[in-house]
């Protein structure tokens, strides 16, 4: 097969074994990215003993990971569009699994610090790569539909499985051994995406937009910086005040400068439709109280409780279990019926799983601790697939790559805004534990509170049929109208 054959014109001559491993190898690649967000939660007091890190250089060991991810998705999925999805997808997976070495050979947390923003840039070219894919792999609808389920499924997986995994490979040979792992992966994965996946671009090539890319780790890195250092500065200190300004700065950038463009890194025009800008928003809000759940949730169970790392790994098992057994049968519910009932029901579990938090102290039941977790199961477990499948249905397929980076880049920022806030938050009483940390997560749980509320509306807000006529709009504007719409997703 040509590597300049697009793959809308092969999908469907591929065997429908074929599909499913090409799906299989996407998966697996999809679980070592997301696993390595979550995975290091559970290290985080090994990390903290061993390297001597302090709060903010915990919050910036998982931070630089899901900044540069959340900063080069964008990239990385339109430059896949344009130059082939399995030669990126490859080449990040090489550079991940050299990331992943260097992070178990850091002797500072500088360094792995350093490590992780490289291991994040391979991880910037296998999320939305790997979702690109298997989007254009399964042409038909509703197949395309349980497939995206399943990946969506091994997303949700991964975060709540890494501290499980995580907790039993620290207590049983390191903290290094949590990123050593990815590297017989990473080469085995190389080696059988070269005999299976068959190469795929976009019809048309979209340009290279440096400007723009500029722009957007100029507006996410000020964000971020300015939470995390604000624990120690102060939000009215000049450094965090300025760091604000930058990111303000950044955003004008972007809105007065990519419409103006012919190939924006940052397609605008995705936005007019409101299903589409609800899926982002709802990445961002769902990964950002998931995310502050597990950075709170490792440290309470270890440093409050006093638990060895793979127990606290084990107590979040009702959260993967629940995500094993809800994820694909989600993922059927949203191509059978549409995503409000998912989002409607994992709006509030979130919610509930944050104000029942409030209650936890030192000595709470562990019955009780471990009810509030199946909470979280069940949101994580319903809100993954609707927001991939709205990212990507009703687009052409010239702009599958395009739409999930930027469905992918929500769930980064949201991951990397939930650590630094929750960080932020808890890190003045993290040294002090017991009571004084159980007191300042209320600050977190009213955070997620909030944040599943957030989701409940939007799920309602963006399946309405004003709403899904925005997005028929939108779609019409890439595909050039009615006679277009074989060409969409």
């Amino acid at each position: 097969m040509s590597s300049s054959t697009p793959l809308q014109a092969t999908a469907g001559e591929l065997s429908r074994r074929r599909r499913l491993l090409v799906l299989a190898i996407c998966c697996a690649s999809m679980i070592v990215v997301v696993m390595d967000i979550s995975i290091v939660n559970v290290a985080l007091p090994a990390i903290r003993g061993d390297l001597g890190a302090s709060v903010s250089g915990l919050q910036w060991t998982v931070d630089a990971y899901t900044l540069v991810l959340a900063g080069f998705l964008v990239l990385a999925g339109s430059t896949a569009d344009r130059v082939g999805r399995r030669r990126v997808f490859q080449v990040g997976l090489a550079v991940f699994g050299l990331g992943s070495l260097l992070c178990g050979l850091a002797p500072g947390v500088g360094w792995l610090i350093a490590a992780r923003a490289l291991q994040a840039v391979g991880g910037t070219m296998l999320n939305p790569v790997a979702m690109a894919i298997v989007a254009t792999t399964f042409p038909d609808p509703a197949e395309r539909a349980r497939a995206i389920g399943v990946f969506g499924s091994m997303s949700g997986l991964s975060l709540a499985l890494g501290p499980i995994l995580g907790g039993a490979l620290v207590d049983g040979f390191g903290w290094h051994f949590i990123f050593w792992i990815n590297v017989p992966i990473a080469a085995a994965a190389i080696v059988f995406t070269a005999l299976f996946v068959p190469e795929s671009r976009a019809v048309r090539a979209r340009r290279f937009d440096p400007v723009g890319q500029c722009l957007m780790i100029v507006m996410l890195s000020g964000v971020v910086y300015a939470v995390i250092e604000s624990g120690g500065s102060g939000w009215t200190s000049p450094v965090v005040l300025g760091s604000l300004a930058v990111a303000v700065l950044g955003a004008l950038g972007i809105l007065g400068y990519e419409p103006r463009r012919a190939d924006p890194l940052l397609e605008l025009r995705l936005f007019r439709s409101v299903p589409f800008s609800s899926a982002i928003l709802t990445a961002l809000f769902a990964l950002c109280g998931f995310s502050a759940f597990l950075f709170v949730t490792t440290q309470y169970l270890q440093d409050v409780r006093g638990m060895s790392a793979l127990t606290a790994g084990l107590c979040l098992l009702p959260v993967g279990v629940l995500i094993v057994v809800l994820s694909p049968l989600t993922g059927r519910l949203v191509g059978a019926r549409g995503p409000r009932l998912p989002l409607v029901v994992a709006g509030a579990a979130l919610a509930l799983g944050g104000g029942a938090s409030l209650w936890l102290g030192p000595a709470t039941p562990l019955p009780y601790v471990l009810a509030i977790y199946l909470l979280f199961g069940v949101f994580l477990g319903t809100v993954n697939p609707p927001i991939t499948n709205t990212a990507v249905s009703g687009m052409p397929r010239s702009m599958a790559g395009l739409a999930t980076s930027l469905s992918s880049a929500g769930r980064q920022t949201g991951t990397t805004l939930g650590v630094a806030i929750s960080g932020t938050i808890v890190g003045s009483a993290l040294a002090r534990g017991g009571t004084a940390f159980t007191d300042a997560e209320h600050g977190v749980w009213w955070l997620v509170l909030g944040l599943g509320v957030g989701i409940l509306v939007l799920g309602l807000a963006s399946t309405g049929r004003r709403a899904l006529d925005t997005a028929t709009r939108a779609a019409a504007s890439f595909a050039g109208g009615p006679s277009g719409r074989d060409h969409l997703v």
